[in-house]
């Protein structure tokens, strides 16, 4: 890729010109502020993020705000960075990763500066960092759903819906015994809203067919998916959704373990990204959490606010089986 150097070469000036056209901050004739940008654009010249900030007065930097923590599903968190890493490059955006997700990191990196706006993840139901997010002057999207967003954009996959589509594949296949494996206790904890949202999409729409619908939280680690499915089958349930990416592993395994009656005879619905969910060991249904769809779709509707192109919105992706 070429530099200032080559630029500055070619258009026949020194670098400190080629720098000031950039930035603006000194007069420079016409014709030679042609013959710079004439050479940026044969050289496909991409100045760093410092001097685009100073000739645009952006910094050409996104802020992200995603979860580092013990716990965290690091595989499912990547797909929506892959995502948003990918649009912002196109773009013309650099991503920087704040470390300190709590409203003081955020606020901190904004009063420096050093971004143009900020997509945060992990976002809960109530959560405390909202105001300081409705007060910074730059704009953020949130990926997540909380109660009352007031006019923060947000973007999230419609959890309610895929609860509710779960169910209703099995409801169609002739299930009446349905369990629902949800997220870690510790994500109910935290009070993140797409938890909820499942399960309440899946409650209704179990009612709505007068079936029975049986809710288990499950932990992290596979191991603790046996004494569930040990539960489940003496109980008589022959539909399972599982919205766990971490424990699905363990359930696959552990129905596969006591013999192809038992495991034929439930059937699976799986929800997450289709790519973390490949079972080899168990046919089953996927509703795909197009998580990498999510993160790209957060750039553009930041984009669009920080150009000035859009109000704040609210947008939920909808579910389809894969």
């Amino acid at each position: 890729m070429a530099g200032i150097q080559e630029v500055a070469r070619k258009a026949g000036v020194s670098q400190s010109t080629v720098s000031y056209v950039l930035s603006g901050r000194r007069p420079i004739s016409d014709s030679t502020r042609e013959r710079v940008l004439k050479a940026i654009d044969e050289l496909n010249y991409r100045p760093h993020a410092g001097a685009r900030a100073l000739a645009s007065s952006k910094t050409h930097v996104l802020g992200l705000v995603t979860p580092l923590r013990p716990g965290v599903n690091v595989d499912v968190i990547m797909q929506f960075v892959a995502g948003i890493a990918t649009r912002a490059r196109h773009c013309e955006h650099d991503v920087l990763l704040v470390t300190e997700p709590n409203a003081s990191g955020i606020e901190g990196v904004s009063l420096r500066s050093m971004v143009d706006g900020f997509i945060v993840m992990d976002v809960e139901s109530r959560d405390s960092r909202l105001p300081t997010l409705a007060a910074l002057r730059q704009p953020s999207v949130l990926i997540g759903m909380p109660e009352d967003p007031g006019n923060l954009s947000c973007i999230d996959f419609d959890f309610e819906s895929a609860g509710s589509m779960a169910v209703r594949k099995l409801a169609t296949a002739g299930h009446t015994r349905i369990a629902l494996i949800g997220s870690s206790p510790a994500v109910h904890s935290r009070g993140t809203s797409y938890a909820v949202r499942l399960a309440r999409g899946a409650e209704r729409e179990a009612e709505a067919h007068r079936i029975a619908l049986q809710r288990l939280a499950c932990g992290d680690d596979p191991l603790e998916a046996s004494p569930l499915i040990d539960e489940l089958v003496a109980s008589g349930i022959t539909g399972l959704i599982v919205h766990n990416e971490a424990a699905l592993p363990g359930v696959v395994t552990a129905l596969a373990r006591r013999g192809p009656e038992v495991a034929e005879s439930i059937a699976v619905v799986a929800i997450g990204p289709k790519s973390l969910l490949l079972a080899p060991l168990l046919p089953m249904t996927v509703i795909d959490i197009p998580g990498t769809t999510i993160g790209s779709t957060a750039v553009d509707m930041l984009m669009a606010v920080v150009n000035d192109r859009a109000l704040p919105e609210r947008r939920l992706v909808a579910p389809r089986v894969e």
